[in-house]
């Protein structure tokens, strides 16, 4: 899967809003980063070229992904690591990012609030979210497939988890409750291209969580022509290029609230 992930979906969907955040992250010319939910190192490769003096510690709940992403950005150190219970003392960061891996969290208040934790006085926290399924082109068209390739009961997979913390004032109340303070949110719409539209379907259905939909079906070559069928008869069988939202947030923890953590 992670293979997959990152021949066919990261440089269309994911490399142009990684350049995007490393390109903050180096703006608050941060010394110790830490990375949540890293998955191949899209990210870390960009935060290690824009930082190259920075120390960056890369983590993900998965095993396949922390292995792959060490081969793929050596440069940093790979852990494995849950984001809601970090293994890091207080304060041991001075940037802590996430590329579209918030929505993942069972628990975002305690995972925000572990963010909290490690960082230093002064520290930041800067993550992005997908805006709604209808803001990705690509992934309109590959839901549609889905729910063409299983009429009865579609994987929602992206509608509920990629896309489903898309209001940035539900981000806002959970930063908020953590102990956070917004000081920037941002509506991001970029170009995402890929020479092939069928590649593209693959990685969809090889390299995320529908892979296990797919396998489990009677059929998965049929299910996996019907989707690419659709998503050719939608976007072209490419080169193609499709916009995709998301919305960026930078915070703060408020002031006196890591004295407070580390004193109790």
């Amino acid at each position: 899967m992670p293979a997959a992930y990152e021949q066919y979906l990261v440089p269309v969907v994911f490399r142009p809003f990684a350049e995007d955040l490393a390109a903050r992250a180096a703006a608050l010319h941060p010394r110790r980063i830490l990375e949540l939910a890293a998955g191949t190192g899209a990210l870390t490769a960009g935060l290690l070229a824009a930082l190259p003096s920075a120390d960056v510690t890369a983590t993900d709940l998965n095993e396949a992904m922390v292995a792959f992403g060490s081969a793929r950005a050596p440069g940093a150190v790979w852990r494995r690591a849950d984001g809601q219970r970090l293994p890091f003392p207080d304060g041991s960061f001075d940037l802590v990012v996430c590329q579209f891996g918030v929505m993942f969290f069972a628990d975002r208040v305690a995972a925000f609030t572990e963010v909290g934790r490690v960082l230093a006085t002064g520290g930041r926290f800067l993550f992005n979210t997908w805006g709604p399924l209808e803001t990705h082109g690509f992934e309109v068209a590959l839901q549609a497939g889905l729910e063409r390739a299983f009429p009865a009961d579609p994987p929602g997979f992206f509608r509920t988890v990629p896309h489903g913390y898309a209001d940035p004032a539900l981000a806002t109340a959970d930063l908020a409750a953590a102990g956070f303070a917004v000081e920037d949110e941002q509506e991001l719409t970029l170009a995402g291209r890929a020479a092939s539209t069928a590649d593209l379907a693959t990685g969809y259905l090889t390299g995320t969580p529908v892979r296990a939909a797919v396998e489990a079906h009677d059929d998965g070559p049929a299910v996996r022509a019907t989707v690419i069928e659709e998503m050719i008869a939608r976007l072209g069988p490419g080169p193609v290029t499709a916009t995709m939202t998301a919305h960026v947030f930078r915070a703060a923890a408020r002031a006196g609230l890591s004295a407070t953590r580390a004193g109790s």
